[in-house]
Formats: structure tokens, sequence, C-alpha cells
């Protein structure tokens, strides 16, 4: 993903909204607006995409339950990225190698994951592998723009900020997957979460949508 200078995202730039009109109501128009836009690309793509990750035997799409809004729960999907037996490797490492076991704990990734395929290494540093979250933004579940979807093992590591993350709708992109996701700090992450929240507007989101864009020329995400 791209890294943007976070000073440029920093909620004191903007006039906050929320829980203003455009928190209320606008966000939501944006988000269906844009998501059919873009639906007549988006569509084909990820027939493509599925297409080429079912050739190794495996299902082409993968559902990963999340919590959304008001702590409901909803199936996030992804292209996968992963090797079919992926819980059985990740379990198999975690068990022979402690610093990965630590890493893990400290941040729910890992830099070398034995799990991802070859054609799953290209869809996540192009952020492809998202593609079919389309469907869960047109479904109220997901909005573009927002904190990154979390299990329900990972909204108790945000603290007193659990209830900025309930507040708001995980987005497909925002603050972390553009600007925090490669340093793994997970206090880090809530911050960001935490701003986005104290900061959200349409100026915001809309220049985060376009920093997404760019993704696409300059790959690196992971």
């Amino acid at each position: 993903m791209i890294h943007p200078d976070p000073d440029a995202f920093r909620p004191t730039t903007f006039l906050p909204s929320h829980p203003g009109l455009y928190a209320r109501r606008g966000k939501r128009v944006l988000d269906l607006g844009l998501a059919l836009a873009v639906m007549p690309l988006v569509a084909p793509a990820i027939l493509l995409l599925w297409l080429a990750v079912r050739l190794d035997g495996g299902p082409g799409l993968f559902a990963h339950v999340r919590v959304g809004r008001h702590g409901r729960s909803f199936r996030c999907w992804k292209i996968r990225t992963m090797a079919p037996d992926a819980d059985r490797r990740l379990a198999a490492l975690l068990e022979g190698d402690p610093t990965a076991a630590l890493e893990w704990a400290r941040t729910f990734k890992l830099k070398r994951d034995p799990r991802v395929t070859w054609i799953g290494t290209a869809l996540r540093r192009t952020s492809l592998d998202e593609l079919p979250q389309i469907w869960n933004v047109l479904r109220g579940e997901m909005s573009l723009v927002g904190p990154r979807p979390v299990t329900a093992g990972e909204l108790a590591l945000y603290g007193a900020d659990q209830a900025t993350y309930l507040s708001l709708r995980p987005g497909v992109t925002g603050l972390w997957q553009l600007r925090g996701r490669r340093d793994g700090d997970y206090a880090r992450r809530v911050g960001l979460d935490r701003s986005y929240g104290q900061g959200l507007c349409l100026w915001l989101d809309l220049r985060l949508i376009a920093a997404t864009g760019l993704v696409l020329l300059r790959p690196t995400g992971s």
C-alpha cells in the first residue's frame, strides 16, 4: 500500500463532523455511489482472479468472521491468498518457531508467512485480494474508508478505544491500511483508528480514497 506523509492526515487538519450529518448519512451515500460506479470494472477483475486462484484446487474466495459496527459480526470477503491447508501450516510454524510465535502474538501477522501462495503474495502487494469487499460495502457491513476490520480477539487489544472502533464501519481502506500496516505495531494501529474517528469528514475520506488509488502504480502492500 501507499504510505503518504502521516502529518497530512492529522485530524486537526480537517473540520470534524463525527457524529454529524456526513457520518450519519453522507458517508453511506458516498459508499453506495462509488461502489456502484466501480462495480462494472471490479466484477470482471474478481472473476478473473477467482479463476486464477482456483487452479490449485482450493476455493477462490475466503471469508473470515470480523467484528463490525456496533459489535455485529459479518463475513469479510477476500480473494484467497493462502494455501488450502493454511491452518495446519500456521500451527506447525508457531509450535516449532518461538520467534514466529512471539511475532504472531504481538501483531497477528507474520513477515514470512508460509501459508501465503505465490499468487497470494502478488495479490497482497497490490491489495487486489480485497476487491470482493465491495460486496461488504454494498451490504452496509463495511465502508470504503474506516478502521481495518478486526476479529473478536483483536478487538480486545483496543482497550478503552473499543468504542471508537465499534462506532464505525470497518473500511476497505483507511489510515492504517495506508500508513501503518508495515510497522506491525498494534498500538500504532489503534492510534490511527482513533485519529480517523476524531477527524471523520468528507474531505478526509476523499483524500484517503485518492491515496488508495495510487496503490496500483506503486504496490507495496503485504
